[in-house]
């Protein structure tokens, strides 16, 4: 066992995984390297390929080099399971973005119905704590920084070797007086609310994706996204947290699953469709409103009047302005705009009477109700104004699919036509195996997909599927 007050100079596991995908629980370990430490003495280096039981991805054959071909006639995880648990039982679990390796292995683990808890450190915390001032603590970052040598990248055993180098490079660098205290404040488990089980904290994955708060009788409280769900979940129930919404979670709170997605628009995505599909008892933000409102824009005996109304976004045409959640967001929106612009609220037949608007004798109106202002001109600031309000046009002549990828080269593509969400396959499927869902609009889906179009973001490509 390592030593409370100094855990590196106790027995160490470096540990280091390859999968066939980023999502714990869909995909499989495909490879284990595992390096012994018995404080900087090496004991023992162990290494085995893995048969996943899947078809490993192509993305993922070229990022790790391990083919099909290479695991075909490997182990199943099985035929291992005791070799590795001989090795890790009673040592510091050490690995770089610990909670990916850890929860694979738990949930390896978990599937023959065995039960697997170690303490853990993560060495992308433990470069973080150590040299605050650098950017870059991913392992390429660090091998470089400390010259630290490789032969077999992305290849289990020779990360897991970087990992014991690096423990060894820190304890030499660093005294023990500074660096224990560090590696014990990263060692110590977040805090859950107590009828949660706290191993739970060890399973939730370090990227992007959705999280589900189920309370008694398994109802679901509440939805949320994020780019890191361990983080943000344990954000929830932290002490500094005094919302009533927080408070009220940690005490309702039974049971948390979550949704691993392949980055943050896969999130976003997702978090909107399922607020709306399942309506969450303490969401409020993007809960579906059964009707949208419209400003529309009528041509009335040479001049432009408005009015709001029920929308339909199947059907509306050029003249539909904005999408509101209620009759009076549409009406805010519409008084704004006249005020904003200087508009006529009576031409616009906002406002009943003869000669000039109240807004004109306030100095707030440029005159169209009395002339003063042309009518053709009144009209065109109205367009101009209300131009930004106005839903853009499919700009496709078909679906097109949003593909994004993790880090591990494991992607989703989600499919989209005329701004409605049709489904999402993953990497090596193709889209006709799609089963797309019925065309429905929804206008966050809408506002996300329009904000990744109008601001690409780096991993995520749109691709053109051809007509539906």
């Amino acid at each position: 066992m390592q030593p409370i007050d100094a855990p590196l100079a106790g027995e160490v596991a470096c540990v280091d995984l390859e999968t066939t995908g980023g999502n714990a629980l869909r995909d499989r370990v495909m490879e284990v390297g595992i390096v012994l430490l018995s404080g900087d003495r090496v004991v023992e280096e162990y290494s085995t390929l893995v048969n996943p039981g899947v078809r490993i991805p192509f993305a993922i054959q070229q990022f790790t080099g391990i083919t099909d071909d290479m695991v075909a006639d490997a182990p199943p995880f099985a035929a291992v399971c005791d070799d590795i648990l001989r090795r890790l039982e009673g040592r510091l679990f050490v690995a770089h973005n610990a909670r990916f390796d850890y929860g694979f292995l738990r949930g390896e683990f978990r599937r023959m119905g065995r039960r697997f808890r170690a303490p853990v450190l993560c060495t992308v915390r433990l470069s973080r704590a150590l040299t605050p001032g650098e950017r870059g603590h991913n392992l390429d970052a660090v091998m470089a920084r400390y010259g630290i040598h490789c032969a077999a990248r992305h290849r289990a055993l020779g990360d897991a070797q970087v990992l014991a180098e690096l423990l060894r490079i820190a304890r030499g660098r660093w005294p023990p007086a500074e660096l224990d205290p560090i590696v014990k404040h990263l060692m110590q488990a977040p805090r859950l609310p107590p009828q949660l089980d706290a191993g739970l904290v060890d399973e939730l994955p370090e990227g992007p994706g959705v999280y589900l708060f189920h309370g008694e009788g398994d109802a679901l409280l509440y939805v949320g996204k994020a780019k890191n769900i361990q983080s943000r979940v344990l954000a929830h129930f932290a002490a500094n947290q005094r919302s009533r919404r927080a408070t009220e979670l940690s005490r309702l709170v039974r049971r948390i699953e979550w949704i691993a997605t392949a980055g943050e628009f896969g999130a976003l995505i997702t978090e909107a469709r399922l607020i709306k599909e399942r309506r969450p008892l303490l969401n409020r933000r993007l809960r579906e409103s059964p009707t949208l409102w419209a400003i529309r824009l009528v041509d009335d005996a040479e001049r432009l009047r408005v009015g709001i109304s029920e929308l339909d976004p199947d059907t509306d045409g050029n003249e539909s302005y904005g999408m509101f959640r209620s009759r009076g967001d549409a009406g805010r929106a519409l008084t704004g705009m006249v005020r904003d612009h200087a508009l006529c609220a009576r031409q616009l037949g906002l406002e009943e009477g003869d000669g000039s608007c109240f807004a004109f004798q306030l100095g707030h109106c440029r005159g169209a109700c009395i002339g003063k202002e042309p009518a053709l001109v009144h009209s065109v600031r109205v367009r101009l104004a209300f131009a930004r309000l106005k839903r853009r046009d499919w700009p496709f002549s078909g679906p097109v699919g949003m593909r994004e990828r993790d880090w591990s080269g494991a992607e989703e593509v989600h499919v989209f036509d005329r701004w409605c969400y049709l489904g999402s396959f993953h990497g090596g499927a193709e889209p006709e195996d799609l089963q797309r869902s019925p065309g429905h609009f929804d206008q966050d889906i809408y506002r996300i997909l329009l904000r990744a179009f109008e601001r690409p973001t780096r991993g995520l490509q749109m691709i053109e599927l051809g007509r539906s």
